[in-house]
This record gives structure tokens, C-alpha cells and sequence, in this order.
């Protein structure tokens, strides 16, 4: 218990930033309007290549036998390309949203 306490003393101005950014975060995101919301959303998702290309940097300086790092590396590459190709298939069904009637047909 002395070590969780002392953790928490030597990086008290650590846990303010993160709370603070939890809040501003969640007023920030509660606030923007429902047609924004989906574009900004697959914009952000699409962001996530650059956790695809530093799981794969972590997975490829990992030593052989360092399994810990290597699943972790190959969960991140997964998850990361999921939610890649899910903004990009959102943004595909908004943007048919918006196409014109006759185009359709």
C-alpha cells in the first residue's frame, strides 16, 4: 500500500492532467453535432495506421523469445487494421448517403 501511495505522490500532477483531459475530452466530444459526427469519427479511425506501423516497428525489434511483446504487437496490428477498414467503410455509407436519387438508379 506504501508503494501505491508513494507512486501517487511522485506523479500527482500526471494524475490532474489526466483527469482534466477525461473531462475536456468528454465535454468537447458531447458537443459536437450529429451531422459532424460520423465524418470526424472515420477521420480519427483512419489515424490508427500509425498504431498499425508502431506495432509493427515493436514487433519486429522485439527479441524471438519476448512473446509478451510480439502478441501485444500482433493484437495491436489486428485491432488497428479493423478499425481502420471500419472508418473507411463508414465513410463509404455516409458518402452514398449523400449521393443523388438519379445516380442511384
Amino acid at each position: 500500500m506504501e508503494q501505491v501511495i508513494q507512486f501517487l505522490g511522485l506523479h500527482i500532477e500526471m494524475i490532474y492532467i489526466l483527469a482534466l483531459s477525461i473531462f475536456l475530452g468528454i465535454e468537447v466530444i458531447s458537443h459536437v453535432p450529429a451531422i459532424l459526427h460520423t465524418p470526424l469519427m472515420s477521420g480519427a479511425n483512419a489515424i490508427h495506421g500509425v498504431v498499425i506501423i508502431g506495432a509493427i516497428i515493436v514487433m519486429g525489434e522485439a527479441a524471438p523469445d519476448n512473446y509478451l511483446a510480439l502478441f501485444l504487437g500482433f493484437i495491436a496490428v489486428v485491432m488497428g487494421t479493423l478499425n481502420v477498414v471500419g472508418g473507411f467503410v463508414v465513410t463509404d455509407r455516409m458518402l452514398k448517403m449523400f449521393q443523388n436519387k438519379n445516380k442511384k438508379n
